[in-house]
Formats: structure tokens, C-alpha cells, sequence
């Protein structure tokens, strides 16, 4: 039975993932993924696929789906990473009871060829940015409504450089949310929506090092980890998502969520830290092989499986 792993350019998860998992010795291995040209029915030699990269990757995406229809469990599931987004995350949370910034979301400044001022009808004109701002408050957040990295974010502190940076954010669809002048901030991994782990983190400092040295115990008391860790969950459990990343930023003993769509989350030891690094290879490999041993496909979860399974044909034809 073989695990799949399809990653990018990270260089010390994957490799230890894969020694870990092969030496365990639990009738599991894993490998690199190598494809090529995909046909529509191509059977997929892997139980589980560990996925890293196809948010980059539209080709890898596809294979992933078509693995699923061939019984492949993959991490985490396309379908969901597919049709998520961060505005719809954070309209979600908060209809769950989970602190967010105050967020609205914007139209795209300019759009694709063929699309003419008739196609934009539904769409207010101008927008009223003087209500939005009272809204969100300024300083405030503009970045991708779909988006990582710290890629096309920005911090605007006027409605003058709102609109100007906003006027230059061309086909982005983008996000104006209320800045949180934290004192704190935690950064959780959450494996399999139960396991968490969590870690200070400084987002200010340049990559790799934003993992602040200090224990959590030390860093913020026993009440507000036990929230950060039930919101966390929370948020996993709805997004569905079995591995992933949660960022919370504290403002007067309030955790907000700030940011939760990281599906592939860094895990290289030089930036998490070798302990963080440890306790993520040991979780991951130990979701994947259980759930090479005693998954259910992922395709269970998707309802034209009954297609798949000519339940509804059987039915129909009776």
C-alpha cells in the first residue's frame, strides 16, 4: 500500500515525511508522485496523496480530483480547497461564533477581455467607500479575497490611499478588513480537525523568522489557549480541512482570527523550529497512514458518487 506525495520546493518536510513513514514499518510506503500525461480513466496506484502544491499547480489539482474518482484519499481534499475562499472563510466563522476582523469585499477594479460595461449591471456605482471605511475603520487591511504568501497586501491608513492602492489592484478581487492592534499573536497547526499545536508568532518579522522563541505557557494563560484551540478546531471541522494552519491575533484578551485557508502550511524546519517540525512529522505521517490502513475514500463525500456507483441509474431503469 503506497502513499502518494505531489509538493513544490519545500526541501526538508517531505523528504523526513517520506523517511518516517517507510520507517515505521506498518505495511505503508511512501514516494514522490511522478505524471505525466493523465488519461480520463488512468488507475491511481496510491491509497493516500498528500498534497502540497496543486493550489499553485491547476494540473496537479486536476489529477487530484481524478485520483479521487479512482478511490485515492487526498490531503487535503480538492473539492474543498477548490471552492474555498477567505472571504467566504471568514463569513463562515463568524456565523460560528468565531472572532474575525470586520471585513467587506470589494469589487474588482478591472476585469478580463469581454467584459463590457452591460455585463457589470448588478454591480453600485461608485462604491460608497465613505461607509465601507466606517465600517471597517483605519487603519485597515487591503489584500486578495483568495490569496497567500503576503502577495498584493496592503496597509492603507487614509479613504484617499484606500482608493489610490485599491485603483491598482487591476483584476484582483480583494478584501478591505479592520486592522487589529494586537499585543499577541499564535499561529496553530491543526491536524486530522483535533490535534493542535500552537506557536508565538511574530507576522511583522521577515520569513523564516516569525516563530517567536517562548513557550506558550509562558506566553499566554490556560483559558485563552483553550479558546484559540476550540475556535480552531472549529474552523477546521467546518472547512474540512485535515491539515491546516490557524492565525490568531490577540487584542484585549480577544483571539481574532485572522487568517485560516493554509491548507499546505509551512512546515521546513529552519523556519517552524525543529520542535514544531517534530511534532508536525509525527502527526502527518501518522493521519496518512491511518488513513491508508482505514480510510474511506474521499469520494464517499461528494454526491455524484451515486452516479459513479449507477445507484441512480438501478433506480431509475427499476
Amino acid at each position: 500500500m503506497k502513499i502518494g506525495i505531489l509538493v513544490g520546493r519545500e526541501n526538508t518536510f517531505p523528504p523526513a515525511l517520506i523517511e518516517r513513514i517507510n520507517s515505521l514499518n506498518r505495511g505503508v510506503t511512501a514516494e514522490y508522485i511522478k505524471i505525466g500525461g493523465v488519461k480520463e480513466k488512468q488507475p491511481c496506484p496510491y491509497r493516500v496523496i498528500l498534497d502540497r502544491i496543486s493550489h499553485e499547480i491547476p494540473f496537479y489539482r486536476s489529477y487530484l480530483k481524478n485520483a479521487i474518482l479512482d478511490g485515492a484519499i487526498v490531503v487535503n481534499n480538492p473539492f474543498w480547497w477548490s471552492a474555498d475562499d477567505k472571504f467566504f472563510n471568514y463569513s463562515l466563522a463568524a456565523r460560528l461564533g468565531v472572532a474575525i476582523p470586520k471585513t467587506v469585499l470589494l469589487p474588482q477594479k478591472n476585469y478580463k477581455e469581454g467584459v463590457v460595461s452591460e455585463s457589470l449591471r448588478n454591480l453600485e456605482f461608485p462604491l460608497k467607500w465613505q461607509e465601507i471605511v466606517d465600517y471597517v475603520g483605519l487603519p485597515a487591511w487591503l489584500k486578495p479575497h483568495d490569496g497567500g504568501g503576503w502577495k498584493n497586501v496592503f496597509k492603507v491608513k487614509s479613504l484617499r490611499e484606500l482608493i489610490d492602492v485599491y485603483d491598482h489592484t487591476d483584476q484582483l478581487c480583494m478584501t478591505l478588513q479592520e486592522h487589529i492592534a494586537f499585543d499577541r499573536y499564535v499561529r496553530c497547526y491543526c491536524i486530522r480537525q483535533k490535534y493542535v499545536r500552537m506557536m508565538p508568532y511574530d507576522p511583522a518579522l521577515p520569513y523564516p523568522t516569525q516563530y517567536i522563541k517562548v513557550k506558550i505557557e509562558d506566553y499566554i494563560d490556560k483559558d485563552l489557549r483553550d479558546r484559540i484551540e476550540r475556535d480552531c478546531i472549529t474552523i477546521c471541522k467546518a472547512l474540512g480541512y485535515d491539515i491546516n494552519t490557524v492565525e490568531f491575533a490577540i487584542r484585549d484578551g480577544i483571539p481574532y482570527a485572522i487568517d485560516f485557508m493554509n491548507p499546505a502550511p509551512d512546515a521546513d524546519n529552519f523556519s517552524v523550529g525543529l520542535e514544531n517540525f517534530e511534532w508536525m512529522l509525527t502527526q502527518v505521517s501518522e493521519l496518512l497512514i491511518d488513513y491508508a490502513l482505514n480510510g474511506v475514500p474521499t469520494r464517499k463525500a461528494h454526491r455524484w458518487d451515486d452516479f459513479l456507483n449507477q445507484q441512480i441509474a438501478t433506480t431509475t431503469t427499476a
